[in-house]
């Protein structure tokens, strides 16, 4: 194995990224880092200062000065804004609404891929999100682009939500995510897509179990 390992998966929403990314890190025993994390606490810090997540003027001001650290964790990243724990705002409504919007705007992400470069200095890892392999770690040891179907994702979702507390009817949550896939797969900066390197893994009909093995798997050949 690596002495710097480095395991970047990439993939559209609810394709079952971080669970089975933090799986991985915890059979590995190393870090776990799921970097839409980040970019959801960026749009609760937009929402909570009133600011539009279309306006990419004010969004490019707030990434320059906005305070946005990590603290380990023996379960991955612990994020704070301004000092504050951001856990508990991250699944709210308006925040999963507004997330691609400010995920598209070029200076907030570069702001989030210089933070996310500079934790991966720090030791091995696995990182998730959608630009991991393509633009994040483009030297990753291994890189997995796991995919799903449209229906499969919204179900995957609609439960997760459900387990929550939150009452969403299945339709919304399917025309949500055919939104975010259009917003994410269209923008102009760093669009998701596999990395040419890039195992593609469909999980529609696996277990996490099983896509956890098939990566360890693929890393036992890195």
């Amino acid at each position: 194995m690596p002495s710097h390992l480095t395991i970047a998966i990439d993939g559209p929403v609810a394709s079952g990224k971080t669970v089975v990314g933090r799986a991985v890190a915890r059979r590995l025993g190393i870090r776990f880092l799921d970097t839409g994390t980040m970019y959801r606490a960026f749009a609760w810090a937009t929402l909570r200062r009133g600011i539009d997540p279309k306006d990419g003027s004010a969004l490019a001001k707030l990434a320059k000065t906005l305070d946005m650290r990590l603290e380990g964790g023996s379960d991955g990243q612990r994020l704070l804004v301004d000092g504050e724990d951001t856990a508990s705002h991250l699944r709210e409504r308006d925040v999963e609404q507004a997330v691609s919007l400010v995920a598209a705007v070029s200076v907030v992400r570069a702001a989030m891929v210089a933070l996310q470069r500079k934790v991966a200095l720090e030791g091995p890892l696995v990182m998730v999100g959608r630009d991991i392999g393509t633009v994040v770690l483009k030297d990753a040891t291994l890189k997995v682009f796991l995919k799903a179907s449209r229906e499969v994702r919204a179900t995957r979702r609609h439960e997760e939500q459900k387990t929550h507390g939150k009452e969403v009817n299945y339709d919304e949550v399917l025309a949500g995510l055919a939104l975010r896939d259009k917003i994410d797969t269209e923008r102009a900066d760093s669009p998701l897509r596999p990395a040419e390197d890039a195992v593609e893994v469909d999980t529609d009909s696996l277990t996490v179990d099983q896509v956890v093995q098939r990566i360890l798997e693929l890393l036992k050949h890195r």
